[in-house]
């Protein structure tokens, strides 16, 4: 255990982010829980834990801490380089863009590419997002895209479906926090076993896709998230081929297949020839979701 001493020299919120930077990086830290750098992850542990707006931080870099504060502040510190957790887990929350949800150590962390794609309501893809009536979020986790979705699809009711009721609990609180409990249904399902006879207009999903090779040398921050909740199979497709082989019997004429698939676009376009993915773009490029419709996958089919 790494024990602080001589911290009384630092005063203000600048010496702590400091501080707290040369922490993680002499610690060797893995991001990419909310933040892909220390100075990030410092500056967001110590706005929240002096409950300071996130995004401001330039207003406050002179301001000096409270005995107590600076207490609060390395212990936050002294945790994320200890117990090597995201840092989500330690302040239980996960942020999407502006919205907050959520988490703990139940669920995989939200750090999904499709959340982008829904706040700008899945166009052009989809013309008129008040036209969809019934979505599904397969593999929900903490239902942060299912209530995303909610919000994107105004007129739509949502299922939220996980093989886990662990992850359904976290979901049910981030549904009943957004009061969305009317419009999303939470089912317990391993994939579309539980969902029969239902069929939708969108089926959105970031199903676990780490291959064996990367989940055997996932650092410590992703070994401490639900392990079913990241790895799939050899080549991290188990999930998806089960999504592929029986989405289009869930699917409305016309609806689409929007599903998340991390770095295996190659061997999914290897696995599956005929399929004319659609690769949709987003801040981090173009390699990561995959759309197809109904029709697509009937054609594959026949």
């Amino acid at each position: 255990m790494h024990h602080f001493d001589d911290t009384e020299s630092l005063i203000t919120v600048r010496d702590w982010l400091r501080f707290a930077v040369s922490r993680f990086n002499e610690a060797q830290l893995s991001f990419g829980h909310g933040s892909d750098n220390a100075f990030d992850e410092a500056a967001y542990l110590i706005l929240h834990t002096l409950h300071l707006p996130l995004d401001r931080l330039d207003p406050f870099l002179d301001a000096s801490l409270t005995h107590g504060e600076s207490e609060e502040v390395q212990a936050i510190i002294e945790r994320r380089v200890n117990e090597r957790l995201p840092a989500a887990y330690l302040t239980k929350e996960a942020w999407l863009g502006a919205h907050r949800f959520y988490v703990d150590e139940r669920v995989i962390v939200p750090r999904s590419f499709i959340a982008e794609l829904l706040r700008e309501q899945l166009a052009p893809w989809i013309e008129n997002p008040d036209e969809i009536r019934h979505t599904l979020d397969l593999c929900t986790g903490s239902g942060c895209l299912a209530i995303l979705a909610a919000l994107a699809f105004p007129q739509a009711k949502i299922d939220a479906a996980d093989l886990f009721r662990d992850a359904l609990d976290v979901a049910a609180r981030n549904i009943a926090d957004y009061r969305l409990q009317d419009r999303i249904e939470s089912i317990e399902s391993d994939l579309f076993t539980a969902l029969a006879g239902r069929r939708y207009d969108v089926i959105i999903s970031n199903p676990p896709y780490v291959n064996a090779e990367s989940v055997a040398e996932l650092p410590q921050e992703y070994r401490a998230e639900p392990k079913l909740a990241l790895g799939s199979g050899k080549d991290g497709l188990d999930a998806t081929r089960q999504i592929l082989a029986h989405a289009l019997s869930h699917l409305n004429p016309g609806g689409l297949l929007v599903v998340e698939i991390g770095h295996n676009r190659e061997v999914l376009e290897a696995a599956y020839p005929s399929l004319p993915f659609t690769w949709l773009e987003t801040e981090s490029g173009d390699q990561f979701v995959f759309m197809l419709r109904a029709e697509d996958l009937a054609a594959h089919l026949a």
